[in-house]
């Protein structure tokens, strides 16, 4: 059986290291009652002061929603997530991408492009935001040998409780719309709220 984490690992490593990040990451592990390790890698920051939380441990399983009668344990998807900040890591952070990232396995929920997560408690400490909201992300998928799917890292972005309600009215595009209108630096952790009308 192939090892998707150490794919994955060794993707992520490659990724940042053509983007000009050299240095080794910083991990974090996370064990929640029930489930396998979630490992969260910090690579940067970058010479702009970006860093990246990247969670391990999400694609050691496919996703399969819980209420189908069949499930597909080899060609189900598999996914990670990735959190791009600028500034210090904020503390609290590594453990909210690590929630995230075992929704699938705690939750049984599938992550994909524009999905709305609700943590429903500050992202880190002292935090505005209370949820994140999926996206494409630039790291290429992992490819994996057949008949493995290949895994597929998500954007998460942190979004505050107002701009969840928002996401939920009229969407994930028109969040981001809102965000570029309102000139929004999402990668700013003490950023305002988009006040979209």
């Amino acid at each position: 059986m192939t090892d998707v984490l150490t794919a994955v690992r060794t993707h992520l490593g490659e990724h940042f290291r053509r983007a000009g990040i050299t240095a080794e990451p910083t991990a974090a592990s996370v064990t929640f009652l029930g489930t396998e390790r979630i490992e969260v890698l910090r690579f940067g920051p970058d010479s702009d002061g970006v860093a990246h939380y990247v969670s391990v441990g999400c694609s050691r399983h496919p996703m399969f929603d819980p209420t189908e009668l069949v499930t597909d344990a080899i060609h189900g998807p598999r996914a990670e997530v990735v959190v791009t900040l600028r500034g210090s890591t904020p503390k609290g952070l590594a453990r909210s991408v690590a929630v995230l990232a075992a929704a699938p396995a705690v939750e049984g929920l599938v992550l994909e492009e524009d999905a709305l997560i609700d943590l429903e408690t500050p992202l880190w400490e002292s935090s505005p935001f209370t949820a994140f909201l999926l996206g494409h992300s630039d790291i290429e998928e992992v490819p994996l040998p057949d008949p493995l799917p290949a895994v597929t890292i998500f954007s998460a972005t942190p979004i505050t409780a107002t701009e969840a309600a928002w996401v939920r009215l009229k969407g994930a595009d028109a969040m981001r719309e809102a965000w570029v209108t309102d000139g929004v630096d999402v990668l700013d952790p003490r950023r305002r709220a988009a006040s979209p009308s």
